[in-house]
């Protein structure tokens, strides 16, 4: 991963996209405070959010072996898979065992992560995404850059010329019932062909084995119905224990989502029926440096995250960098803790610097993730991963001068002696640099211990 200052330069630049930007998580963020206000009990009610996802995560253990036992009890196969590897090989061999060369996609942050659509390319094996604003993003071979709406980065005109470059659909208005109908048009053949449908999930439930995918638009429940396979890819950490938790979060989510009082579609399947809907159903349990972040005493409240992507409305960074410059399928606050989380701060360790520490994004969390805490924690991991960086030498060698008050006094009459030399105007060396954004004071006659000595 490239580092997100040099990603950021590059989205800084682009006036056009920081224009989108700004008028979409404006207007989301207004109409999911007036959602919210709504709401009496809405600190009870994440409260209560934060405690459930606590207690999943504190016996995640069990939680997940008893939804295996629930899931196979309903006819539906469990897989379990260590990293995406391990799970895009699972999924592969699934498909190509029903003879499919083509799979219908719900939306699914999960499947981006382990990029799941380019391993089954690798296989001759077509992923259509069907969420609108995914397939814009695949149309257009690009990137997602926010977790709720994909294509943020991208406007009314650009849609249009992407559909009919595409899609073949001739000259198209740039309203939104004419591009809608054009995607809708075009994935309708897809669904009713379709014989594996891959979703990744929301929520899965211990108690009963249901799984849980919530949307707007009612392409996922196309893919989960339609057809007669269904392959399910459930990060570890979206399991509740019970199917009465599920009211709190279908509660806190789409207020914090999309500013609805309650979601348009919520799919709940519990195994396989005969006769009604997919008839072969298998979940695929993904860790994937999960149990990595659980291991980790300040880092593992991230694991209780929504998806809800209300902190990137409010980010101050996000609202002018966009998601491309996280360089992760997590961008913005969130993404700034989950992917060093995942992949390791070695390869993600600017990440946690993409913040100004504001703490608008703990104060809207619906589960109340404490994010600016983890990236301060975070920021001291990446320090100590890297001890050989000239400012943690530097600072070895401060602790070394002021652990003994003889030395300190020494370096002190020389640092003294050195400021005061023609031509010694600032700090030598690489601490140029370090210097250059803080202000050195001047040198004064004597140090307050020599000032002392002498009177």
């Amino acid at each position: 991963m490239t580092d997100f200052p040099q990603r950021a330069r590059v989205a800084l630049r682009d006036t056009q996209l920081r224009r989108n930007l700004a008028h979409a998580t404006d207007t989301i963020r207004e109409k999911r405070t007036r959602a919210v206000m709504e709401v009496p009990d809405w600190e009870e009610l994440r409260a209560a959010g934060a405690a459930l996802k606590d207690e999943a995560l504190a016996s995640l253990d069990e939680q997940l072996l008893r939804l295996e036992e629930r899931v196979r009890e309903r006819g539906g196969t469990v897989h379990w898979a260590r990293d995406a590897e391990e799970a895009n090989r699972i999924v592969g061999d699934l498909v190509e065992a029903t003879g499919a060369r083509e799979v219908v996609k719900v939306k699914s942050l999960t499947t981006d992560e382990i990029k799941l659509n380019d391993a089954l390319a690798a296989r001759g094996i077509d992923a259509i995404e069907t969420d609108l604003a995914e397939l814009i993003v695949q149309l257009a071979g690009d990137a997602p850059s926010h977790i709720l709406v994909p294509a943020i980065h991208k406007n009314r005109d650009q849609i249009r010329e992407l559909f009919e470059r595409s899609l073949g659909t001739g000259p198209l208005a740039d309203d939104p019932e004419a591009l809608t109908e054009a995607a809708r048009v075009y994935l309708r053949e897809r669904f009713l062909r379709a014989r594996v449908g891959i979703s990744g999930a929301n929520f899965a439930v211990a108690e009963t084995g249901t799984v849980c995918v919530v949307e707007s638009e009612g392409n996922g429940r196309m893919c989960t119905t339609l057809p007669p396979t269904l392959i399910t890819i459930l990060g570890i950490e979206k399991v509740v224990p019970r199917l009465a938790d599920l009211g709190v979060f279908l509660t806190l989510l789409p207020r914090s989502s999309t500013a609805e009082r309650m979601n348009p579609y919520t799919s709940l399947w519990t195994g396989v029926h005969d006769g009604d809907g997919p008839q072969e159903f298998h979940l695929i349990l993904l860790d994937n440096g999960r149990t990595n972040a659980l291991a980790d005493d300040v880092g593992r409240q991230t694991l209780r995250c929504i998806r809800c992507s209300a902190c990137l409305n409010v980010c101050p960074v996000y609202s002018r960098t966009g998601g491309h410059a996280y360089g992760s399928v997590y961008p913005g606050p969130i993404g700034a803790i989950l992917t060093p989380l995942l992949v390791g701060i070695e390869r993600a360790s600017s990440l946690p610097y993409a913040s100004s520490l504001c703490g608008a994004c703990a104060d809207v969390c619906p589960v109340r993730i404490d994010i600016p805490r983890v990236l301060v924690h975070l920021r001291g991991v990446a320090v100590g991963s890297k001890p050989h960086t000239p400012e943690a030498v530097s600072m070895r060698l401060a602790a070394r001068a002021f652990g003994d008050r003889r030395r300190f006094e020494r370096l002190q009459r020389l640092a003294l002696r050195a400021r005061k030399l023609p031509g010694v105007a600032s700090l030598p060396g690489p601490l140029r640099e370090w210097a250059r954004f803080r202000e050195l004071p001047e040198a004064p006659d004597a140090t307050f211990r020599d000032w002392w000595r002498n009177r």
